[in-house]
């Protein structure tokens, strides 16, 4: 009785599709094992839908994970277009200086976590916050003026050439670079603005057609390890080879695990931003307002597998493989936010501790998965050709987070850096493993491993992107369900 129970159980957790229904053409595939993983889609449904979506979407809505610091402006490093998206949809509303400073001053002040004194970023004490002592006797005057005689003697020559300043910060900017998996945006520019994620959600803005295929042709076809010669399936840009794409899946299986996982990923974050397009689509717009949600026929034309020549059910197996490697990334952080010299500070400290608890809550939730993705198989074998393919696996991924400065469309531009920022972030987690692990045994003064706020929040908010695309095939499953085709 208890195995019957047990097997209606499983059933019923069990996608179930008609043959033929539209349905089953969109999700035919996206069941079972997944291809280098010892995880199925089901378990991922489950796990993400349940227990890691509400607390993540809880925790991106706060102001530590809401607001991101950009630079929308950067010209295309790789080739010149002076065109700019008019669709008003495309435009990214950043944070004015008052908005933002009603949530968090990051900004202007660093601020002193032992008190509630809050320094201006210039050193300067405001009139008002002067004690009496701040002015000094006659007597302390005299004192002062022999100490600064004495220092004038002992004084070190800290002046240094421009020149010399410059290959001081290329060198920092190198060490900062080392161990990142993509090219992160010049916080101090006066150019980088912050932006309200939640003001500039990620949905369908008409950003489509040739402009859009560039970006992703650049993609595939120059930073996937692919050879021209192999001709990609439903390339836009290009001529039909005729052979249906078993060219190009041959080719696949005959790459290392490394260089199949990279495309995976990158054909991965592409199925997830088509969902989130499909699932924010302007169904509506009049006088009074606009009405955005799930348009199944836009869907269908990205993934069904008639309409996309089998090709739409294998980009969504890829979405789920991109969710395994976020996800373990997140499973091995946990030591790094741990620390009790960590915070993810706002200036609202009840609150900041309250987020922190939540964050280790989802960690702790995210270590439980009991089918994490073993990333000891990657960069495996010999030392020397490993490190030389880490490498440029390193200086790909870097490339693509520089082709997104290229993308016309700005809140496109926003979600594409974010997304590629995050999973560069995730990179650089599962390939730290041993400086993440001495963390605890070494003082908080100088850890091994550092993330940067804008790691951290494109780390949360790309991962976000991928939860949300998961809870939202279970709805498309749905939709498509009741359709009559």
């Amino acid at each position: 009785m208890k195995s019957f129970i047990l097997l209606a159980l499983v059933l019923t957790s069990v996608h179930v599709t008609t043959a033929g229904s539209a349905a089953h053409r969109c999700f035919c595939q996206v069941t079972g094992t997944l291809d280098d993983c010892a995880c199925d889609v089901e378990t991922i449904d489950s796990f993400n839908n349940k227990e890691i979506f509400p607390k993540l979407q809880k925790l991106l809505s706060s102001d530590y994970f809401r607001f991101y610091k950009v630079n929308l402006n950067n010209p295309c490093p790789f080739w010149t277009d002076h065109s700019q998206c008019g669709l008003k949809y495309c435009a990214v509303k950043p944070c004015t200086e008052v908005s933002f400073s009603k949530c968090i001053r990051l900004r202007n002040f660093i601020c002193d976590f032992i008190g509630s004194l809050c320094v201006s970023i210039q050193g300067e004490v405001p009139e008002g916050l002067k004690s009496s002592s701040y002015k000094y006797s006659e007597a302390a005057s005299q004192d002062i003026e022999e100490c600064e005689k004495a220092e004038k003697l002992g004084a070190v020559d800290g002046s240094l050439s421009d020149e010399t300043r410059q290959a001081l910060q290329e060198w920092k900017k190198h060490d900062d670079e080392s161990d990142r998996f993509c090219m992160l945006d010049d916080e101090d520019s006066p150019k980088s603005q912050y932006v309200d994620l939640l003001l500039n959600p990620e949905r369908f803005t008409g950003y489509k057609g040739p402009e859009a295929w560039r970006i992703w042709n650049s993609i595939y076809e120059e930073n996937c390890f692919k050879p021209y010669s192999v001709k990609r399936p439903l390339n836009p840009l290009a001529s039909n080879s005729g052979d249906d794409g078993q060219g190009f899946y041959r080719w696949l299986e005959g790459l290392c695990v490394e260089k199949r996982a990279f495309f995976r990923l990158v054909s991965g974050l592409h199925a997830s931003i088509n969902t989130h397009l499909s699932a924010r689509y302007l169904l509506d717009e009049n006088w009074f307002e606009m009405k955005w949600g799930h348009n199944v026929s836009e869907f269908q034309q990205r993934f069904d597998e008639e309409l996309t020549e089998g090709e739409g059910p294998k980009r969504l197996r890829n979405l789920y493989f991109l969710y395994l490697i976020e996800l373990r990334a997140l499973a091995k952080i946990l030591p790094y936010f741990e620390r009790p010299a960590f915070h993810l500070y706002t200036g609202q400290r009840t609150q900041d501790n309250e987020n922190k608890k939540l964050l280790l809550e989802l960690l702790h939730v995210a270590k439980s998965f009991p089918l994490h993705f073993d990333e000891t198989a990657l960069f495996a074998g010999n030392k020397k050709e490993a490190m030389k393919l880490k490498e440029d696996f390193k200086m790909t991924f870097k490339n693509i987070s520089r082709i997104m400065d290229c993308v016309e469309c700005f809140k496109c531009r926003l979600w594409g850096k974010l997304q590629t920022q995050g999973l560069g972030t995730a990179l650089k987690i599962l390939f730290s493993e041993r400086q993440i692990e001495a963390m605890p045994n070494m003082s908080n003064t100088n850890p091994s491993f550092q993330l940067s706020r804008q790691e951290i929040v494109s780390l949360f908010n790309a991962f976000g992107r991928i939860s949300t695309s998961v809870r939202e095939l279970e709805n498309f499953r749905s939709l498509l369900s009741n359709l009559k085709q």
